[in-house]
């Protein structure tokens, strides 16, 4: 029997990857699972918090994407698996964990899914959602100051210094490799309908009906 369909939901800081990811679990109900690569992040308790403040969060070298493919392979493989508990207040992991089980489709979301090869190449679709550069930033601010508790000066400062670069890098030229690309991320319906059909085709197909 075939494994699970990987669908990789890549694309820059605040595109709606999220929203993508939820709306798509809303179609399925309890066949999907989601993996996101934002809880694969370093564990960073081994530095101080002035030294933690100055590491890259947006370079692919900042995950932990040893651990993040491992998960992948063994979801793949019907197992459950630990997932890692982040911090992003303190830039550490919590040393807690949050089971996933396996499911016929698995979403693995995240900035770099498309960036980093090693993880693309276990991926069945890919989706690559766009959003305008000032909608992204405004809701990186908003996200940042409300929900992890930052200053308004530092969300800036670490837009301007790593994101907004590192997005050109890596983000944005991970384009070329999907399979659909998503403007204006959860507000597209039709993109998003499209998409959640093709997944039901894979999966019409697996079962042999």
């Amino acid at each position: 029997m075939k494994g699970p369909i990987l669908v990789g939901i890549a694309g820059g800081t605040g595109s709606g990857k999220t929203t993508v990811a939820r709306r798509i679990l809303g179609a399925f109900n309890e066949e999907v699972t989601c993996l996101d690569m934002d809880s694969y992040y370093q564990d960073l308790s081994h530095l101080d918090a002035e030294e933690r403040r100055k590491v890259n969060f947006d370079h692919p070298d900042a995950f932990d994407t040893d651990l993040f493919i491992e998960h992948l392979d063994r979801l793949g493989r019907g197992e459950t698996i630990n997932k890692p508990l982040y911090s992003f207040e303190e830039s550490v992991r919590t040393g807690e964990v949050v089971k996933v089980a396996p499911a016929p489709i698995i979403l693995v979301e995240g900035i770099l899914v498309l960036a980093v090869g090693s993880v693309r190449q276990l991926l069945d679709a890919k989706i690559f959602v766009d959003a305008d550069d000032d909608v992204r930033f405004i809701r990186r601010l908003k996200r940042d100051v409300a929900e992890r508790k930052r200053s308004l000066e530092s969300v800036i400062h670490q837009y301007t210094k790593t994101v907004r670069p590192m997005h050109y890098s890596f983000v944005e030229p991970s384009k070329r490799y999907a399979d659909v690309i998503i403007p204006r991320g959860g507000e597209n319906d039709i993109a998003i309908s499209m998409v959640v059909s093709d997944i039901k085709a894979r999966l019409f197909r697996i079962n042999g009906h």
